[in-house]
C-alpha cells in the first residue's frame, strides 16, 4: 500500500480492525506504516488474545510454551527485532520428551538419541526406514493416520505422534483430516527427522538451529511492543469492546457495532480486518449470512485447554525449558518452565511450572478448582518420575476456550463453506490462526496480517487476486514445536 493516494489526499482509509491478538496486533502495526487510519477492537483489558504474557508472583508467564522461531519471514524477524532491540534473547533449546519410559532431548540430537533411546524403539524406528520402499500405501480415504503411517512408519506413529494427538484433539488419528499431518507433521519420513538430527552436529548448524528468539519479558512483549509502536504511529486500539454486530448492506460490509459500558457504539470503516474465530464472524453477521453458511459454521468446532501453573518455593524445578508427554497414561501434554525460557534468575526461591491440559468446556477438567488441579498435576509429574519434594505454594489456572482448531474429516468441506461465502464479502477480510482456521505459530499469524496489509490497495479496496496468492503461500505453513 502506497503512502499517500492522491484520491484520498491526506486521509487514507478508515480500517477497523477486529482482534488484538498476534494477527490483529501485527495488522495495525504494518497499516499504521502506510496512511491507513487504523482502529482495534478487543473485547478483553488487554492485548496479544492467547499470545500476551502476564506475572505471577513477580514471574513473567506465557499462555503454555511460546517461542519465537528463527523460520519466521524476514520481514517479521526484522520487524521484532527492531522493536525489542536487546529484550529479545536468543536462547537455546533445551526440552525433553518421554518414549518409552524413558527421556530424550528434545529436539531430537543425534548422541543422546543413541545413547537414550530405547533399543527396541531404535530398532524398530530403523526398520521402518528401511522398508519404506517395500511398503504398500493404506488404502481407502486419507486421514491424518494414513499420511502419518505411509510417511513415518509404524513405529513413531504409534509411540508418538498418534496418542499425542489424541490428547490434543481428543479424537483418534482415524478420524483427523489429512491437513493437519500436512501443517503439523515438518518431517513426513523417517530420513527427513534424520536429516534434521544431522544438522544439529557442531560444524553442521547454523547460528540458529536448535536456537529460538524469546523476550525478556515473556513472549507478550513482543505483541505489546507492535501495540505501543502502532499507538505511537496513529492506532487506536479500544480495549473492553465487545463486538455485538458485524453491519452488512447485501454482500457489502459497512461497519460494526460495540457494546461499551452498556451503549451500542458504532464503528464505520472501508475495510473491516477480522482475526476473531470465523464461527463468530457468522453470529455476528447482520443480517445473518445463509443458511447453509450458519449450518457450516455451527459444525466448525475448536478444542480447548486448561494451563496449569504451579508456584514452588525454590530456584528451579528442572534444567529444561519444555517437557514433552506423548503418552495417553498422562493428561497434560505438554510442561514447561517460565524463567527457563529468559534464563531468569529472579525471584530467588521461587519458580513455575506451567502444564497444558487438553480439555473442553463440559469435561472433568475444566470444573474442577485449582486445588484440585494443582494435586493433580503433582500426582502426574511423581508419576513421570519427576515428583514435586520442594514446598508447594499453590495452584493458579487459565482456560482457553479456543485453544487449537479441529481438523475433523468433515471440517473441510465446512470452512470451505464458510470461508467461500465471506471471500464474497466487500469491505471485509479474515484472516489470522483464528480467522482462518488455522493451526499455526504466531509467526505465521503475523505474516498473514502482513500479507492481508499488503493486499490492501491505496483506494481501500482489497486487491483479491493479490490475497489469493497470499493464501496459496500460508498452505506452506508448517508448525515448529
Amino acid at each position: 500500500m502506497s503512502k499517500k493516494s492522491a484520491a484520498q489526499g491526506d486521509a487514507g482509509p478508515k480500517i477497523t480492525v477486529l482482534g488484538a491478538g498476534p494477527a490483529g496486533i501485527a495488522a495495525a502495526y504494518a497499516l499504521t506504516k502506510g496512511d491507513a487510519r487504523v482502529e482495534v477492537l478487543e473485547r478483553a483489558p488487554v492485548a496479544g488474545g492467547n499470545s500476551t504474557s502476564f506475572q505471577i508472583d513477580g514471574i513473567w508467564c506465557d499462555y503454555g510454551s511460546h517461542r519465537f522461531h528463527p523460520v519466521a519471514d524476514p520481514a517479521v524477524i526484522a520487524d521484532v527485532k527492531s522493536l525489542l532491540g536487546d529484550d529479545l534473547l536468543l536462547q537455546p533449546r533445551h526440552g525433553r520428551i518421554r518414549l518409552g519410559g524413558k527421556w530424550i532431548h528434545f529436539p531430537l540430537k543425534p548422541v543422546d538419541a543413541l545413547l537414550r533411546l530405547p533399543k527396541r524403539f531404535a530398532a524398530s524406528l530403523l526398520a521402518d526406514m528401511l522398508m519404506k520402499p517395500f511398503r504398500g500405501k493404506r488404502t481407502g480415504a486419507r486421514s491424518f493416520s494414513s499420511v502419518l503411517y505411509d510417511g513415518l512408519g509404524r513405529t513413531i506413529s504409534e509411540s508418538f505422534y498418534f496418542p499425542y494427538v489424541r490428547k490434543l484433539w481428543g479424537l483418534d488419528p482415524d478420524k483427523l483430516a489429512v491437513t493437519l499431518a500436512e501443517r503439523r507433521v515438518s518431517s513426513g519420513s523417517v530420513g527427513k527427522i534424520l536429516g534434521k538430527m544431522m544438522r544439529m552436529l557442531p560444524g553442521m548448524r547454523g547460528a540458529t538451529t536448535g536456537r529460538f528468539y524469546y523476550p525478556r519479558e515473556g513472549f507478550g512483549q513482543i505483541s505489546q511492543s507492535m501495540v505501543d509502536a502502532a499507538t505511537g504511529q496513529g492506532a487506536a486500539f479500544r480495549f473492553g469492546a465487545d463486538v455485538a454486530r458485524i453491519e452488512r448492506d447485501d454482500m457489502q460490509v459497512t461497519g460494526v457495532v460495540t457494546l461499551e459500558d452498556g451503549k451500542e457504539i458504532h464503528h464505520r470503516a472501508d475495510q473491516v480486518f477480522s482475526t476473531i474465530p470465523l464461527t463468530t464472524v457468522v453470529r455476528l453477521m447482520d443480517p445473518p449470512p445463509p443458511a447453509e453458511v450458519k449450518k457450516a459454521a455451527d459444525s466448525i468446532r475448536f478444542r480447548g485447554m486448561i494451563l496449569l501453573y504451579l508456584i514452588l518455593k525454590t530456584d528451579r524445578f528442572t534444567e529444561y525449558d519444555a517437557h514433552y508427554f506423548p503418552e495417553l497414561t498422562i493428561p497434560i501434554s505438554r510442561m514447561s518452565e517460565p524463567k527457563n525460557y529468559s534464563s531468569a534468575t529472579e525471584p530467588e526461591g521461587r519458580t513455575i511450572l506451567c502444564a497444558e491440559l487438553p480439555c473442553d468446556p463440559g469435561e472433568k477438567w475444566w470444573s474442577m478448582s485449582d486445588e484440585e488441579l494443582g494435586e493433580y498435576f503433582c500426582r502426574w509429574l511423581g508419576e513421570l518420575g519427576l515428583p514435586v519434594t520442594v514446598p508447594v505454594d499453590r495452584c493458579e489456572t487459565r482456560r482457553l476456550a479456543h485453544a487449537y482448531p479441529v481438523y475433523d474429516l468433515d471440517y473441510q468441506r465446512h470452512f470451505d463453506t464458510v470461508d467461500k461465502w465471506l471471500l464474497g464479502l466487500d469491505g471485509f477480510l479474515s484472516f489470522g490462526r483464528q480467522g482462518l482456521f488455522a493451526h499455526d505459530n504466531t509467526h505465521h499469524a503475523f505474516a498473514m496480517a502482513y500479507a492481508a496489509v499488503d493486499s490492501l490497495s491505496p483506494d481501500g479496496r482489497i486487491d483479491r487476486p493479490r490475497w489469493a496468492a497470499h493464501r496459496h503461500e500460508f498452505e506452506s505453513h508448517r508448525v515448529e514445536d
